[in-house]
């Protein structure tokens, strides 16, 4: 039986022909992939350079091998897995930045629920999670606010079993606009998916958990997750670290899960789901 704790992998975003089945699952904790990404982008099949759509959501993730039958058969094979949608992310498959456009709040909430229902009526997902990572130019603190606030609050009263995260990093604007999401629509806000691999690669374990604590500090109340990545993690923190880092934040009883970034890039790594393995580990031995 899942022991109430918590781990997380994003999926679909790098084409490498990952599946959910290539991934160990431990059946001794809440297993959450997570599809990154889907994104309010005109598809690129309907033009080359894609555009933003004002909150009309398509899916951007590898469908091909990540489709609605294989959510069906992951979760019928696994009872401890919840399969969620990532909105947003870094780029339209590395073709162009993602940024946050909408043309009012009022338009932008309206075909965002209506478009995010369709998918996670499609595909039988569980959960949203939030991961704009840039702003457009002359869209306030408190469009944004409002815009995800607004969403998260509508999709949760039509769905009343999703959990939602946001999925912030340490950046003054990235902190600027998901700081003042979180004091203000926190009711609505399941998870702080924080990204610290975002961090530099001189980030020991007493560091990872000083910055844990600050980004606990700056969601207060949250049930922040730690992470690292997988892949090219060149200059920036390593799996070993994420690792090591784990460990010590659950001696200090302050681990409630985890996440990586991301089983495309573990699937053609030389070392494979290794940190899959070994991070579940630790979650599940609570």
């Amino acid at each position: 039986m899942p022991n109430g704790y918590l781990f997380r992998e994003y999926i679909g975003a790098q084409f490498t022909g990952v599946r959910f089945s290539d991934v160990p699952i431990n059946p001794g904790l809440s297993f959450n992939f997570i599809l990154a990404f889907a994104i309010d982008y005109t598809p690129v099949d309907q033009q080359a350079t894609p555009v933003p759509t004002n909150g009309v959501f398509s899916a951007f993730w590898d469908t091909g091998n990540l489709s609605r039958a294989d959510v069906a058969a992951i979760k019928a094979a696994h009872p401890n897995v919840s399969v969620m949608l990532g909105i947003g992310g870094d780029s339209v498959q590395d073709i162009v930045k993602v940024s946050f456009t909408p043309s009012s709040i009022d338009s932008w909430v309206a075909n965002a629920v209506a478009s995010l229902s369709v998918l996670i009526n499609e595909y039988g997902l569980d959960g949203v999670d939030v991961d704009y990572e840039r702003f457009a130019d002359g869209v306030s603190v408190d469009t944004f606010v409002e815009c995800i606030g607004l969403l998260l609050t509508q999709l949760k009263s039509a769905f009343p079993n999703i959990t939602t995260s946001i999925a912030p990093f340490e950046d003054d604007t990235v902190q600027r606009y998901y700081q003042p999401l979180w004091s203000r629509y926190s009711a609505v806000i399941n998870y702080v998916n924080f990204q610290f691999y975002g961090y530099g690669d001189n980030t020991d374990v007493p560091t990872y958990v000083m910055f844990y604590d600050q980004q606990q500090a700056n969601y207060p109340g949250a049930t922040v997750l730690a992470s690292f990545k997988t892949g090219d993690v060149t200059g920036l923190l390593s799996p070993e670290q994420g690792i090591s880092a784990a460990q010590e934040l659950q001696r200090q009883n302050k681990l409630p899960g985890l996440f990586i970034f991301s089983a495309d890039s573990s699937k053609v790594s030389s070392y494979g789901f290794e940190y899959e393995t070994r991070a579940q580990e630790i979650v599940a031995n609570h």
